[in-house]
């Protein structure tokens, strides 16, 4: 075997397929004393350290006690401009914007603000575990020259995109349809497909862009291959009236972004609180995905994501933080937020399919579940150690769990950015906390 060759020795968890098609049971891989192979950066072999360590010969074995190695894990909508305004006050959804994240997004034409903030917020999302994120910019085409280029340091897979906001928004913070589209169009060039980035054609939501800027938006995705295309829908009520107010010719708010040729594979909405069956039905056949936000949706009071609905219609459905408007970069707070989201609706979120959101989902409704989401042979070495002695109450709550259920249970209910021991992208250590 290769030089190249490590070897990662803890109990190892990941998914191979969703809990709510195959079952719970079949759903998942689990070795209790695991060994994960990794080389040049990808998956080489997972299974029992008592059967792979006899096959290898002069590779270096990290071990980790108390340990649990799972798959990197996946936010599917994140700002990272609104870094610095996480945790404001009192607000809902349109009057937040106003109050907060405008004045915030408006720093961001300086360059160097734009640079300092991507290091921070990269680093918050390796300390959580976060190994890939789609993400919205700002305004700004420096704020995503910013972003990549932070990103491609730390051989990331990340997404992003520069906002484009037409109307609706002070004038410091809007571009044109036309602007939009050549900066976008520059962007594209740039980092498209270079190394592990993508880009994401990125309206902010269908208030703030008029009709000639969606088109063109549309336009642009037809032009490059495999772009993303990540924006908001029906997150609030008020939001969702001001849509019909102002696309008064469409059926409904998903309807404007499907008129525009902006729905299908590797189109992202954030929120899809309150879709109708009509809209959950469309974004299923086109293939688009939801990202579910339980610490947003709850901070914003914008309401509860029914995630039984979407995935009965057969919706692709991933994990988003949200930040600003969410309240962590921990995804292990998101399931947190999800579980009781589900409770207040009279339902149960089983821990295997928190994993399964967390992880494969993500890569799922991202088109990125032939790289990224498990363990299989080939993808990208991208993994999290959780520390199940992370806090006193974690150790002890440990000591009592009698099953792998109960111990990622209690993981994703107590667990934060003190439970990552330690994230490797690309089979590279980018966080490692102690």
């Amino acid at each position: 075997m290769s030089s190249h060759l490590k070897a990662y020795r803890a109990a190892i968890l990941h998914n191979l397929a969703d809990p709510a098609v195959v079952g719970v049971e079949r759903s998942y891989e689990y070795f209790e004393d695991g060994l994960l192979l990794v080389e040049n950066g990808h998956i080489a072999g997972v299974g029992h350290a008592a059967e792979l360590l006899p096959t290898l010969k002069d590779v270096e074995v990290v071990e980790y006690r108390d340990a649990l190695i799972t798959p990197g894990f996946i936010d599917t909508h994140i700002h990272y401009p609104q870094t610095g305004m996480i945790a404001s006050y009192g607000e809902q959804l349109l009057d937040w914007l106003n109050t907060y994240t405008f004045p915030t997004e408006r720093q961001f034409a300086d360059q160097a603000h734009a640079s300092d903030v991507a290091g921070i917020f990269l680093k918050e999302l390796l300390r959580n575990g976060t190994t890939t994120a789609l993400v919205f910019g700002s305004v700004h085409k420096q704020s995503v020259d910013a972003f990549f280029e932070a990103a491609r340091a730390l051989n990331l897979r990340m997404i992003a995109g520069k906002v484009l906001m037409d109307r609706n928004a002070p004038d410091y913070l809007t571009d044109t349809p036309e602007s939009g589209y050549a900066d976008s169009k520059e962007l594209i060039e740039r980092w498209h497909g270079k190394g592990r980035l993508h880009y994401a054609v990125t309206p902010r939501f269908a208030p703030t862009s008029s009709p000639e800027q969606l088109a063109l938006a549309g336009k642009l995705l037809g032009e490059y291959p495999n772009l993303y295309m990540h924006t908001h829908l029906s997150e609030n009520r008020k939001e969702i009236e001001w849509v019909k107010e102002l696309f008064p010719e469409r059926s409904g708010y998903l309807d404007v972004y499907d008129h525009h040729r902006l729905i299908g594979a590797r189109s992202v909405f954030a929120h899809g609180v309150h879709l109708c069956d009509e809209e959950c039905r469309r974004l299923a056949e086109t293939g688009s995905a939801v990202a579910f936000c339980p610490t947003s949706n709850l901070f914003l009071g914008s309401g509860l994501f029914d995630l039984n609905k979407l995935e009965a219609h057969g919706v692709r459905v991933g994990l988003g933080t949200d930040v600003g408007a969410g309240t962590s970069f921990s995804q292990l707070q998101s399931l947190n937020e999800a579980y009781k989201v589900m409770q207040l609706q009279g339902k149960k979120l089983d821990p295997f399919k928190s994993l399964y959101l967390a992880t494969l989902g993500g890569a799922n409704a991202l088109y990125l579940d032939d790289r990224i989401g498990n363990f299989e042979s080939g993808k990208d070495a991208d993994f999290v150690v959780l520390d199940y002695r992370a806090t006193p109450l974690i150790a002890y709550r440990m000591q009592q769990a009698t099953s792998l259920a109960e111990k990622l249970f209690a993981l994703t209910m107590l667990g934060d950015d003190r439970a990552v021991k330690e994230t490797y992208a690309a089979g590279q250590s980018v966080h490692r906390r102690d």
